[in-house]
């Protein structure tokens, strides 16, 4: 497996694992959580997310590379690879989110806001 997570170490390399949890400080593993949950909340995501990082080898630094609201859900796909590897099967995370979806609804119905579009359009 290379240095990074490529389409080669996705699609062909057979040698690429998956090592969950990731093998850092438990400091660093910390923040890497904290900010994880600090840009989920940033991007109003809800349900799912996966957000991804660079780490520097020397110094430990942490480097947010993206979040990726619709992470993909194929065999091959790290999002349910991770939730598997921390114990929670395919079926249960595809539960826990319909569950999610679920809750979500119920509260917009519950919150809903009413306006008169009339009053929109007075200038």
């Amino acid at each position: 497996a290379g240095e990074f997570y490529d389409y080669d170490s996705k699609y062909i390399d057979k040698e690429t694992q998956l090592i969950v949890p990731a093998d850092l400080p438990d400091g660093v593993s910390r923040k890497v959580q904290e900010i994880a949950l600090r840009a989920f909340k940033a991007v109003d995501a809800a349900g799912m997310a996966r957000v991804d990082f660079f780490i520097s080898k020397k110094e430990n630094k942490i480097y947010l590379s993206e979040i990726n609201t619709i992470p993909g859900f194929t065999s091959v796909s790290m999002y349910p690879r991770l939730w598997e590897a921390s114990g929670i099967p395919y079926s249960d995370l595809i539960d826990q989110l319909i569950q999610l979806a679920l809750e979500r609804h119920q509260d917009k119905k519950q919150n809903k806001i009413s306006y008169d579009e009339s009053k929109l359009l007075d200038k």
